[in-house]
């Protein structure tokens, strides 16, 4: 049954257009819906209650990594690259049914690494095994969101959305606000800077949603009736993420700048190991800011041209090459040359 008021109540917010006369009602929709939601973050039957096979996994070194994602977005194939750890593999979805933990050591420091089984839209209400996936997601010190790149960044969405829905704060801070609970004096209101969304009438009313009718609450930023419900359940976890955006290997140059600029965000291919290539244009110094990624296997002069452009082959006299694949800095070379990773390269053209 709470599933469908859960959904009842995410429906009635999205119909309801946000101004200022219509923050109270939101305020007490996203009140009643973070109460129930907190069921479903609570295992049912106690804290000794089952998680399921492969969840119960000890948290152990010094800090926990979790690999979250839709299925198939190459979280195993990743995590096998980092630590050496096998987990079920394939070219479909769903094949990963497990947490598998792995540990990689960093700067002395041991760091526990967790295969996430792929989550899907509507694990916060209870869909699946999301609901498990993302309980074992709240115990991480960093979560690492895989998202394939060929596929709609909507993924990072409903991703994300999952994850709010059961208590995890993504690279946020906790909300500057006091709170402080009372056996009498009503409800003290404190604002000591200008509110675009709370006032006195709307905490009221979500703290009446709670049944607190006595306490001290003072607001030290700008802050949304989804920040003050935050505060008043006191179970969300604040976790940093990055993003992982895979399989890059396979678009284009072009496409590649547009996900740099995407904040927390990095690029990488998890099944093809990717080596840079520095570009040094004549009479400058070399740009180390924008490395050109060419795949094992493919680093040859002749691989550096088709990259950039396809016609630039045809107009290649020769290469000059600095790095660790030539015996001389810098040394004349042509389209048969095999770089090194972080060589340094100047085209030359006839």
């Amino acid at each position: 049954a709470d599933i469908y008021v859960n959904v009842s109540y995410e429906f009635g917010m999205a119909r309801t257009q946000r101004n200022k006369a219509t923050a109270h009602h939101l305020g007490l929709l996203k009140a009643r819906l973070a109460k129930l939601r907190r069921e479903l973050i609570t295992p049912k039957g106690g804290a000794g209650a089952a998680t399921g096979e492969g969840f119960d996994v000890a948290k152990t070194g010094d800090a926990r990594i979790g690999f979250v994602g839709f299925p198939s977005v190459g979280k195993s194939t990743l995590l096998s690259n980092l630590a050496g750890v096998y987990s079920e593999v394939a070219a479909y979805e769903f094949t990963t049914l497990t947490t598998v933990p792995g540990v990689i050591r960093y700067k002395g420091a041991k760091i526990q690494l967790l295969d996430l089984p792929g989550i899907i839209e509507g694990a916060k209400d209870g869909k699946g095994r999301g609901r498990q996936v993302i309980a074992v997601a709240r115990t991480c010190n960093l979560i690492l969101i895989v998202l394939d790149v060929l596929k709609p960044l909507g993924h990072k969405k409903l991703i994300e959305h999952e994850l709010e829905g059961f208590g995890i704060r993504l690279n946020k801070q906790p909300p500057n606000i006091g709170f402080k609970r009372k056996d009498k004096g009503g409800i003290n209101f404190t604002a000591t800077c200008a509110q675009s969304e709370l006032d006195g009438e709307t905490v009221k009313s979500i703290l009446a949603e709670y049944k607190i009718h006595n306490a001290d609450i003072t607001l030290r930023s700008d802050s949304t009736a989804d920040d003050l419900i935050d505060v008043v359940e006191g179970n969300r976890v604040y976790v940093p993420c990055i993003y992982v955006l895979n399989k890059i290997d396979q678009i284009s140059i072009e496409e590649l700048d547009i996900i740099y600029k995407v904040p927390h965000c990095v690029p990488i291919s998890a099944h093809h190991q990717l080596f840079t290539r520095y570009t040094k244009p004549k009479g400058q110094l070399p740009d180390y800011t924008s490395p050109v990624v060419l795949p094992d296997g493919h680093t040859a002069v002749e691989d550096f041209c088709l990259k950039i452009h396809k016609n630039l082959l045809k107009e290649l006299k020769y290469a000059l090459v600095w790095g660790s694949s030539v015996k001389h800095n810098p040394q004349k070379v042509g389209k048969d040359h095999v770089m090194d990773d972080e060589d340094v390269i100047q085209l030359v053209k006839k």
